[in-house]
């Protein structure tokens, strides 16, 4: 598995995550099996948050890690916090923060997250607040590092004011359907195309010139987790630049999908959200796959994108 360093962060991390959303639908035991595959294959990057199945997905994760012989040290545990589906809000109060980490680190079974992401902008936030929890969670031991997951700029920039700790992630959607994130520079000025809308406030740029790492999630998905584009009859010439690739590199379609988001210079991590251990092995094979400048483009202009 290819790793990389993150600025201001932890070095020598996975590029490809192991995202943890339906870990809920297995069993303990096979819940450790996902687990053991991502760590052998060099993915030994947990994704969670409080909302994924209300806590379930943590509850799962801390019950089947045991099993894996696998030492706390040895992976990076990430979680998220701010969706509170069950009372209808987005909440950064400095109570529902600390209240939401300890609650992690319960049902993780842990005594420390490897990083801690804002999920989703709380739009009355109080940056003074989250400052304030950072850094007990901080001091106390019980988080090492922070970022943001769907943030803006200028959001961001609003918690920089007061927050001492670097703010390293941002966790954001990317795929070769939704590509906005990186292709919106390409149509402006365009008023023929929605392309040329400007949805974000030129956060990759953004993120780049602060060395905030992007992590990007459902990179496999078309639409708002409208499902997967590979093998789907709907994309047939994406599918078959896919395949006239992953025949060439011998590895899967899938694999050169996540390739694809790994090859851009931003330098991102993917991840992925698979609960088959076979699944799971041929993605992390994307990080041994170098995709050249030519075969970016073929894809891109596959997933039905032109360059005006």
């Amino acid at each position: 598995m290819k790793n990389m360093n993150i600025a201001g962060g932890p070095q020598n991390v996975p590029v490809i995550i192991q995202g943890c959303m339906r870990i809920p639908d297995l069993t303990k035991e096979a819940a450790a099996k996902v687990i053991r595959t991502a760590y052998d294959c060099g993915a030994a990057f947990y994704d969670h948050a409080t909302c994924y199945g209300q806590g379930a997905a943590e509850e799962r994760f801390g019950e089947a890690f045991g099993l894996t012989g696998i030492k706390r040290e040895d992976v990076f545990i990430q979680s998220k916090c701010g969706l509170c589906f069950e009372r209808n809000e987005f909440d950064w109060t400095k109570e529902n923060i600390l209240s939401s980490v300890d609650d992690s680190l319960r049902r993780l079974n842990t005594t420390y997250l490897d990083s801690l992401l804002l999920h989703r902008p709380d739009v009355i936030f109080e940056p003074e607040e989250v400052a304030e929890a950072f850094d007990i969670l901080k001091s106390s031991g019980k988080v090492r590092y922070f970022g943001v997951s769907n943030l803006v700029p200028m959001q961001i920039e609003l918690l920089k004011k007061y927050v001492k700790q670097p703010l390293i992630f941002n966790q954001l959607q990317l795929s070769l359907d939704q590509s906005q994130l990186i292709d919106q520079a390409l149509y402006m000025n365009n008023k023929t195309t929605e392309f040329s809308l400007n949805r974000d406030g030129n956060l990759l740029d953004y993120c780049r010139l602060n060395d905030i790492t992007v992590q990007a999630w459902s990179p496999l998905q078309f639409g708002f987790f409208g499902g997967t584009f590979v093998d789907n009859p709907d994309f047939p010439e994406l599918n078959k630049v896919l395949a006239e690739l992953a025949e060439r590199e011998g590895v899967s379609k899938t694999a050169i999908a996540i390739a694809w988001v790994l090859r851009h210079p931003a330098g991102m991590q993917a991840i992925i959200g698979s609960m088959n251990p076979d699944h799971i092995k041929d993605v992390c094979a994307a990080a041994d796959v170098t995709l050249s400048h030519h075969d970016w483009y073929a894809l891109y202009l596959a997933s039905g994108k032109y360059l005006p």
